[in-house]
């Protein structure tokens, strides 16, 4: 199918040709339409499927109509979890809604400072992209004029669910007309997700991608075993001189990691930087755009700070500490491969880590093949397969299958042979500092991540990070 067939408008297709799409993904095949006739939909997508636009375009579609309720405040609205997402969400509204005639499209987040915000929502706007947290607060305030809303998107609503947003999105959605078109977008439709929709959708079109497994192809996975922090710091260095790695992003569990990690690696000549929500929005849009333009190596950062980078020279993508969750495993190593080219996703794991291996492997349909590099091998290893070892990478001198057992991990410093098993037991990578926990997830710590007092010239350095973007 091509584009013209969804029948959009006519600037929208050539922004759409200028962009260099010649046809819809599946997951923009099966919802646009169903959104152009005005259909309340919830659909499962992974990052990556198309599914900015599979909104965005029938939202600007529907501004290419005069507004029949006059006033300044917002036709659309986003809500994502996070600042770098929205910010994403704002550079396609700008791309897609380029030849359309005066679409403004300003972002709401936290580390703005709350006079440019005000500024912004003293004027008209026909799309409003924001994080839940800061939007609230505006609501709260009476800054913000729903009464000509058309449409309300969730993205990433699982994400939401997960940081403890779902009663600031409720409370927002309260706020805006009945007649509004709603739509959920998330990793995956679950029972709470099936919740949250009957609560705020009108009898929706549901729309499932099962793009789980090609979207996987174009990435090699590798797994790596460590017996402690100095093991996975030293494979780590190794790794990262690998000349075939031309920008890599390191997955942490907490932020505090992210930022004692950075450090290292810095210390060892690595042009790293760290990435997390407790960073002020002028940091985090230099180290972003320091990244854009190769001069950045190693970006380090945690999983809500990474999601929606858009990065093509990411070739690698190391899980420093492995996710709790398997849906994150995959928006982590979603962040190569991008745009048909291929990627390399590695993976460090303990004996503590049996049951997050199998919990990513059911949910991705794919094993994991182990690597050794010479003279850093594991002591600690599962119980090898027929197999055996093999030297199919050039980087890496060992690969072998393995096999599970339910006996228990052994203590990696006991394990000094390779028959040791593989565990059942949950918990962190041997050696994570501090005990720390997947803060992320908190309501607290989501709060935290769009808090932060910044100048507005935070955004001047680049231009595809404006908080205010107009289109001709």
């Amino acid at each position: 199918m091509s584009f013209e067939k969804l029948n959009l408008h006519p600037l929208i297709l050539k922004a759409i040709v200028d962009s260099g799409y010649t046809s819809p993904t599946p997951i923009q095949e099966q919802a646009i339409p169903e959104l152009l006739d005005g259909h309340d939909v919830m659909a499962s997508a992974q990052t990556g499927t198309g599914k900015t636009a599979a909104f965005m375009l029938p939202a600007l579609h529907g501004l290419a109509t005069p507004a029949k309720v006059q006033s300044r405040g917002p036709r659309v609205l986003v809500l994502t979890p996070t600042r770098e997402l929205a910010l994403q969400v704002s550079e396609a509204a700008a791309k897609y809604g380029k030849h359309l005639p005066r679409v403004k499209v300003v972002s709401i987040l936290g580390g703005m400072p709350y006079p440019l915000q005000n500024k912004l929502l003293s004027q008209p706007v026909d799309i409003l992209v924001a994080t839940p947290g800061r939007l609230i607060d505006h609501i709260q305030r009476g800054r913000i004029d729903f009464s000509r809303l058309e449409m309300m998107v969730l993205d990433e609503a699982d994400r939401m669910l997960d940081m403890g947003f779902i009663d600031d999105v409720e409370r927002i959605a309260s706020a805006t007309p009945a007649t509004r078109q709603t739509l959920l977008f998330s990793a995956t439709l679950d029972s709470a997700i099936d919740n949250v929709a009957a609560r705020l959708l009108k009898s929706p079109r549901r729309i499932q991608i099962a793009a789980q497994q090609a979207k996987l192809d174009n990435i090699e996975q590798r797994l790596h075993y460590v017996d402690d922090i100095s093991h996975k710091n030293r494979l780590l260095d190794h790794l990262l001189r690998d000349l075939a790695l031309k920008q890599a992003i390191v997955f942490t569990a907490t932020k505090r990691d992210a930022d004692t990690l950075a450090d290292n690696l810095s210390a060892q000549g690595h042009e790293a930087a760290a990435l997390h929500g407790d960073m002020n929005q002028r940091d985090r849009t230099r180290t972003l755009t320091k990244l854009r333009g190769g001069g950045l190596r190693v970006l380090v950062a945690t999983d809500v700070a990474a999601r929606g980078i858009d990065v093509a020279g990411i070739t690698h993508v190391i899980n420093f500490d492995l996710p709790k969750f398997a849906e994150d495993y995959v928006h982590r190593i979603g962040r190569t491969g991008r745009a048909g080219a291929s990627g390399i996703a590695v993976s460090f794991a303990s004996g503590k880590d049996g049951i997050n291996l199998k919990k990513i492997e059911r949910f991705t349909g794919q094993r994991i093949a182990s690597h050794e590099v010479p003279g850093l091998e594991p002591r600690f290893k599962p119980r090898p397969g027929t197999s055996g070892p093999s030297r199919s990478a050039p980087s890496v001198a060992h690969k072998r299958t393995r096999t599970w057992s339910n006996d228990g991990p052994r203590h990696a410093n006991s394990a000094n042979s390779s028959n040791g098993n593989w565990g059942d037991s949950g918990g962190r990578s041997v050696g994570a500092s501090r005990g720390d926990t997947w803060g992320s997830n908190t309501r607290g710590n989501a709060r935290g991540n769009s808090g932060g007092n910044t100048r507005s010239s935070s955004f001047g350095n680049s231009g595809a990070s404006s908080p205010y973007i107009r289109t001709k």
